[in-house]
């Protein structure tokens, strides 16, 4: 019997698709009941890395259900389990965050009721992590799931349906715009002020360092309008030979606003500087929300995503509680 099935028991069926080639997405493994002994999830996963890597391969997706994992310190032994090497969420992250041990942040602290619109993590910048953990510390009550969609999947879906319009992005690449302020904001989606953004209080500081992650600051007062770009719409998976939706088109059109930001039309354009086709935008959004699988967390749940191959995004808290942790890695 192969090792990876003594401590896991793969389930299909619990909110999960299947592509046509018959791949299921998320993969859900829980603790194989007929093991010897209760099954750490970190023996689990040392014990069988290859076997998951190829999972996490085919499937972009790994949900973890049942395995012990209670405290955010049980998190950071299971991301050091895997043996990634560590990315750490620094300058130039726009996530409001909170690190709480070595390699685990608080998910994205924006407003419970506000929804957070599909994105790969820091797709606009240099450097972005390549996989990424999500660890159920304290299950919501009503609402708050985080969905994931196959990134290559809204590519083709896209480029069959509005070919112009990708191409247009292939073409020109997009231009982010959004004004932060100086300090905290929570009512922001965002949240983070320049000086989190920039980890300084130092306006030059701050410019020397968006320089050097490929940003522009127009200072408008105490105020700073941050431009991206122009940057890619797509990056091609070398791993699994796959065009793929890589941007933040859509968490930047459909839904960061707050009070310094009250216009998605400016919030994302053309590398150009045009205006994107507000159809496409919007049947970009509803494909997306039509195509992903919605996970219901449970208490203990660990996450896996491939962040070159899966977008992610998170549902509005309709009922707290809700923590979420958050890891990432190279």
């Amino acid at each position: 019997m192969a090792e990876e099935a003594t401590l896991f028991s793969e389930v299909v069926g619990l909110q999960q698709q299947k592509s046509d080639g018959g791949v299921v997405f998320p993969a859900v493994l829980f603790p194989n009941p007929s093991a010897s002994k209760p099954v750490q999830l970190t023996d689990a996963i040392k014990a069988n890395k290859p076997w998951l890597d190829s999972l996490l391969h085919r499937s972009g997706a790994i949900l973890f259900r049942g395995f012990p994992v209670s405290t955010a310190s049980d998190f950071n032994d299971v991301v050091d389990s895997s043996g990634y090497e560590d990315f750490s969420y620094g300058a130039g992250g726009s996530g409001t965050r909170t690190k709480l041990s070595d390699r685990v942040y608080t998910a994205n602290e924006a407003p419970p009721d506000q929804m957070i619109g599909f994105h790969h993590e820091l797709s606009h910048a240099s450097e972005f992590p390549s996989k990424l953990f999500f660890f159920c510390e304290i299950e919501p009550g009503r609402g708050g799931e985080t969905c994931i969609v196959l990134s290559h999947v809204i590519y083709e879906k896209m480029k069959g349906k509005h070919p112009e319009f990708v191409e247009q992005l292939e073409e020109k690449g997009l231009i982010y715009n959004r004004v932060i302020g100086e300090g905290f904001d929570p009512s922001s989606p965002v949240g983070r002020g320049w000086k989190g953004t920039f980890m300084t209080d130092d306006k030059s500081v701050a410019e020397e360092r968006a320089t050097k992650l490929g940003m522009k600051l127009e200072w408008m007062g105490d105020d700073v309008k941050v431009i991206i770009g122009p940057k890619p719409s797509f990056r091609y998976n070398e791993a699994r030979q796959q065009k793929t939706w890589f941007n933040g088109l859509a968490i930047s059109y459909g839904g960061l606003k707050d009070k310094l930001n009250d216009d998605p039309t400016k919030a994302v354009v053309f590398g150009d500087g045009e205006p994107l086709p507000p159809d496409d935008v919007n049947d970009l959004l509803k494909m997306l929300d039509e195509e992903c699988v919605a996970l219901q967390w449970c208490k203990g749940d660990v996450l896996l995503l491939d962040n070159l191959a899966v977008l992610h995004s998170r549902r509005p808290l309709l009922a707290p509680p809700r923590r979420i942790l958050a890891s990432f890695c190279k």
